[in-house]
């Protein structure tokens, strides 16, 4: 009997032993991605895919990388206004940006209704929507969506214009595109535009489809021309007021800031650090927004 129990205990030890370190294997294989499928599809959520689309809408979103940047009149910004200084470091921690501005058809999907203008298309963008009026589309998508949605704060804005924190005057780089009338939002513009004494004409007479002129670097269309987009943050004036870590600017004065130069707008309006201002009950054809996920 104990010429039997002792080599079947010995290969029950070493059983055990085989097993253990099979598990423990296979969960540091699992904690590095490989060979549990699960695991793999995990960690390509986390660390993989720089883009989202939400499942209601078809928004789609960029992750953008944070990072410090000076904000405001920066070297490379041309002829600034006051409200553009004085330059400070921000530093924002990462987020995700809106890949274009918020659309006709995907206004319509979650409010029912179109506001806009120009009425050309569901991928064109939508305006005529005050920042109010935003903030019920915001409420509403945030109620059937499982991510949460908000307005990009102005900081978040100008470092997803210039491509995260550059030193680039607008969107698409340095060059300037005229001193006349609007249609210098053909951004990067590989696209069909031809010169002129009023500046650049795109074929559009008013707005463009979102994504019709090539994106920056991160990705995200449309940021200096098409529309202005309203922003989270209260208007001031001097950026003094303002904090400089993942900043929102929340003051007393109730007008809201908007961003990015309208299809309307002379090409000195389209700079990256050009800032302007709104009345949160104003709706206008040239006044659009985008979003970012918040989580």
């Amino acid at each position: 009997m104990s010429r039997i129990r002792f080599p079947l205990a010995i290969g029950m030890m070493w059983f055990l032993s085989v097993a253990l370190l099979t598990a423990l294997a296979g969960e540091g294989f699992a904690q590095r991605g490989v060979g549990v499928k699960g695991s793999q599809a995990a960690i390509r959520r986390d660390t993989g895919s720089r883009t989202w689309r939400e499942p209601i809408t078809g928004m789609e979103f960029v992750k953008v990388p944070g990072g410090s940047f000076e904000m405001g009149c920066h070297a490379n910004a041309g002829k600034c206004d006051s409200n553009e200084r004085p330059t400070r470091t921000v530093r924002l921690d990462d987020f995700w940006m809106g890949k274009y501005e918020v659309t006709q058809g995907q206004w319509k999907r979650i409010m029912g209704s179109n506001p806009s203008r120009f009425k050309k298309g569901n991928n064109y963008p939508v305006e005529k929507v005050s920042w109010n009026n935003v903030q019920e589309f915001i409420r509403r998508l945030n109620r059937k969506s499982s991510a949460k949605f908000r307005l990009p704060s102005e900081a978040q804005w100008e470092y997803s214009c210039r491509a995260g924190g550059r030193g680039i005057r607008y969107a698409w780089g340095n060059q300037d595109v005229g001193s006349g009338g609007a249609k210098a939002n053909v951004a990067d513009r590989n696209t069909n535009f031809s010169w002129s004494k009023k500046g650049i004409d795109d074929g559009h007479a008013n707005t463009a489809p979102v994504g019709s002129y090539q994106a920056n670097s991160l990705g995200l269309h449309d940021m200096s021309g098409n529309l202005w987009e309203w922003t989270a943050d209260e208007y001031t004036k001097d950026y003094r007021n303002a904090g400089t870590n993942n900043p929102i600017y929340q003051g007393s004065g109730g007008l809201r800031v908007v961003r990015g130069g309208g299809w309307g707008s002379e090409s000195r309006y389209l700079r990256c650090s050009s800032r302007d201002r709104s009345a949160p009950s104003v709706r206008r054809d040239f006044l659009g927004f985008r979003l970012r996920r918040s989580r």
